[in-house]
């Protein structure tokens, strides 16, 4: 990867300037220690004492105190405004995984630009992490160990087409898409398994699976992730 800033071999946390709580980081770093700051997110980090690798980002969100408290060496400045912090830190990090906090809470324009994100990056294997929600894009396969009752939700961002086992409501045969067909609120019966066509979906659990769907993100014999969407 040329321009990559770091290149980490383990599962990665990218604190954003959105809402999150100490919790929410603490969870994160049970699965994935290395963290990374995206601009102001770094001012969230050191509120909650944890130790940051780099901060990533255009700079315009952080103050110069929280400059004096982090190593000059740590920041890498990308000025470009044609994207966001979160973006920026995709670009030039390698993970395996990435968890990410504090970018599905506060402005709603800030949690639909990070949704969009993970479309963009569907190669990069991302969990978002909110308050009562995991979001993720849909790998091309899935199967995953859920109670019944579980709430699944499946949100298109984009057109596509797939199948399932293991949902009260199955998807085959549905045309998904934005102001046509969504699929929120849906609830497992048992394991499901989810088979997609196209690098479109989003898929939302509650956060109380952020484990298990790592793990199955982590899997070495877990299906392989997108395509890049370059050219």
């Amino acid at each position: 990867m040329k321009n990559s800033i770091l290149d980490i071999l383990e599962p990665l946390t990218i604190i954003g300037g959105g809402d999150c709580t100490v919790e929410d980081i603490q969870l994160a770093r049970t699965i994935a220690p290395i963290c990374v700051a995206a601009d102001g997110g770094a001012h969230i980090a050191l509120s909650a004492g944890v130790p940051l690798t780099a901060v990533i980002g255009d700079m315009d969100s952080i103050s110069n105190e929280a400059r004096a408290q982090i190593s000059a060496e740590k920041f890498h400045h990308i000025a470009e405004q044609d994207s966001t912090d979160f973006d920026k830190v995709l670009r030039h990090v390698s993970a395996p995984l990435s968890i990410a906090v504090g970018f599905s809470g506060g402005q709603v324009d800030h949690a639909l630009a990070a949704l969009h994100t993970l479309v963009v990056y569907c190669h990069k294997r991302i969990i978002l992490l909110g308050e009562q929600d995991i979001i993720f894009l849909c790998p091309p396969q899935m199967a995953l160990c859920v109670e019944a009752g579980t709430r699944v939700s499946l949100f298109p961002l984009g057109p596509v087409r797939g199948t399932s086992t293991g949902l009260e409501w199955p998807i085959d045969g549905i045309d998904f898409a934005p102001g046509q067909r969504s699929g929120t609120s849906n609830r497992a019966t048992g394991d499901i398994t989810l088979t997609l066509e196209r690098p479109n979906m989003l898929c939302i659990l509650p956060r109380s699976l952020i484990q298990p769907v790592a793990r199955l993100f982590a899997d070495a014999q877990a299906p392989a992730q997108w395509s890049s969407r370059a050219g």
